[in-house]
Formats: structure tokens, sequence, C-alpha cells
């Protein structure tokens, strides 16, 4: 259990440091109708991706990377291959884990909102007012939406969520989890391909 959530909680992000401003209430429109007709033609999402995982007592990042796929809706895989093999699949409300071949299996439900907000933060689709407390920031290259959950089984493990949208493409491009301690991972997307095909067998684990 304890290795699902340093997995979900290491999930990631890029500090800026660009000066944010926030949007205005008219560029927060644009830019939610923009990624909401985006999320609408998502199927499927292939990427690599690499994870950086910052934490204080560390004077370097520990880094790792890999696969991640993505198919509507609710079936997500990540593919740990560097420095080590590890994969965790959503699937069927269930979390499977193969470890380098030790398998397991937990119950989704146990924390099914956490499930929804790493789906949610793949796909972008996370403006839910009633779940976060939402704020927009846009910097020369990109738009940042912080996220802060209302929910208290959340915020036990995930303090804010950043989630940064290239300004030439409206798919999330990194996301940022950050911890209540201040410990932050940061994953990268990578040749990320929107609706590519590949075989349900890769949610098999």
């Amino acid at each position: 259990m304890k290795n699902i959530f340093i997995l979900l909680t290491s999930l990631c992000s890029l500090v800026f440091f660009a000066q944010e401003q926030k949007l205005s209430d008219a560029e927060i429109a644009q830019f939610k109708a923009t990624v909401e007709k985006e999320n609408k033609t998502i199927k499927t999402i292939k990427t690599d991706f690499v994870q950086y995982k910052h934490m204080d007592f560390l004077s370097k990042d520990i880094e790792s990377s890999g696969k991640m796929y993505f198919k509507l809706p609710n079936l997500l895989n990540w593919q740990y291959n560097k420095p080590y093999q590890y994969s965790i699949v959503f699937k069927n409300n269930k979390v499977f884990i193969n470890d380098q071949g030790k398998k397991s299996t937990v119950d989704g439900k146990l924390f099914e909102k956490i499930n929804k907000m790493i789906i949610g933060s793949v796909s972008g689709n996370m403006f839910d007012d009633k779940e976060f407390a939402i704020s927009y920031f846009k910097t020369k290259e990109a738009y940042v939406v912080k996220l802060l959950s209302k929910a208290n089984q959340v915020k036990k493990y995930i303090k804010q969520i950043e989630l940064t949208f290239p300004k030439e493409d409206p798919s999330v491009s990194q996301v940022k989890l950050v911890e209540p301690s201040g410990d932050f991972t940061r994953i990268v997307f990578k040749n990320k391909q929107v609706n590519a095909k590949f075989s349900d067998e890769v949610f098999d684990n």
C-alpha cells in the first residue's frame, strides 16, 4: 500500500523560473474551452516520460523513465523501465502492481478520488470546481493550472497538483504533484501520441 502512494505522489513536474501571471476571467474561459475541446477528441494516449523525484534531504533529484498508456474511460499503465522495472495498472477499479516480477493487487476504491485525479492529470480533464480550488497562470511558453483538492483523504498525500499546457499544444506536457512535506515529483511527457493504436494487452499486468 505504501508503494502505491509513493508512486501516486511521485507522478511529477517542472518548476517555472519565469514569472507567472494570473489569467483574466476571459483568458480562463478561452483556455478551458480550448482544452475541453481537445479532451473530447482523446481516446488514447501513448507517451514516453521522464520522472524526477525531488526530496529536500537529497542533493540531486531521483530520475526514472518509462512509458505511459491511457485509454478511455479509465485504463492507465505507468511502465517504468529505468533504472528498474516497475509497472502500475489502473483497471476495473483495481490497481495491479508488478515490481520486477513480484505482483500484487489493491482495491482501487480505497483511493477512488486519487485514482480519478491521476486519470484527470494525464488527460487534462481536471476543471471540476467541486473537487478542487483551481487557479490559472501563464508564462511566456505555457499555461499552468494549479489545483488544491478539497478532499481530506487526498490532502494527506498530495498538497497541490500543477498541470502545464504548452501554448502551442492544448494537452498536458508536465504534471507536478507536491506532497504535504514540500517534496514533489515532476513527470515530463515526451513523444506523446494522441489516439495512437495499441493492444489492450498493455493493461495486462
